[in-house]
């Protein structure tokens, strides 16, 4: 089976950079079609947090494809939790959802995420999910490169400034000390790095629709997809 033409109906992608509220969103649109939740960026999070704890040099790509092709990453639902998370992740049986938002992996995923072979290993998994269940899946290359025939693509922004004031949010809810300059300065390197990577840079797909969520919450950004996808 072809997984990138053979036809898919269930399925919305939905890309955009760093906290742009595309992972709120898609979780909220999930759980109102029924919808499996995928985001993506979890999944690159946990192979830069294993290459962390392995205490290998991330600039090591070599190193960095071995342990994305060997190591055990599995997503859940945030079911039975009750601590702001919108999914569980698991790498090597362990629970870390919380240590993949971790300023470490911040500095580190997107060198980690432009390379190649992590990429195909990690778009071979999120191709065979999309084939086998209805999904919501959220990232930066979902419509470009992993699902380009979805049937509805769409492309999360908000201005850098916003952005960083989420993000400086999300750290205080878990008690994380960071300062709004420092965010705001990663957001900007972090956009610059995944909009100019090699392998599939961060760009809307032709036919996505742009939504822009500086000025608008989230119910109004869901109750927009929600007519765009006729439910």
């Amino acid at each position: 089976m072809d997984l990138i033409e053979n036809p898919l109906t269930e399925v919305i992608t939905i890309d955009g950079p760093a906290a742009s509220g595309k992972s709120t969103v898609g979780l909220m649109l999930a759980k109102k079609l029924n919808y499996l939740f995928l985001d993506t960026g979890c999944m690159y999070r946990a192979v830069t947090l294993a290459i962390l704890n392995r205490q290998v040099d991330p600039a090591d790509e070599a190193a960095a494809v071995h342990i994305a092709k060997t190591s055990s990453i599995d997503i859940a639902s945030a079911k039975g939790f009750d601590d702001g998370r919108l999914y569980t992740v698991f790498l090597e049986g362990q629970d870390v959802t919380w240590e993949i938002r971790s300023p470490e992996v911040d500095a580190h995923v997107s060198l980690v995420s432009s390379y190649k072979e992590v990429r195909a290993e990690m778009v071979r998994q999120q191709r065979l999910i999309a084939h086998d269940r209805a999904v919501v899946m959220v990232g930066r290359d979902i419509g470009t490169v992993v699902l380009p025939n979805a049937p509805l693509k769409l492309f999360i922004t908000a201005s850098a400034e916003e952005r960083a004031r989420r993000r400086l949010q999300d750290r205080q809810q878990q008690g994380i000390s960071a300062s709004y300059e420092e965010i705001l300065a990663d957001i900007k390197r972090r956009d610059i790095f995944d909009s100019e990577r090699e392998h599939s840079p961060l760009k809307p797909a032709n036919d996505a629709v742009i939504i822009d969520t500086s000025q608008e919450n989230p119910n109004e950004v869901l109750d927009r997809i929600l007519s765009l996808a006729a439910v």
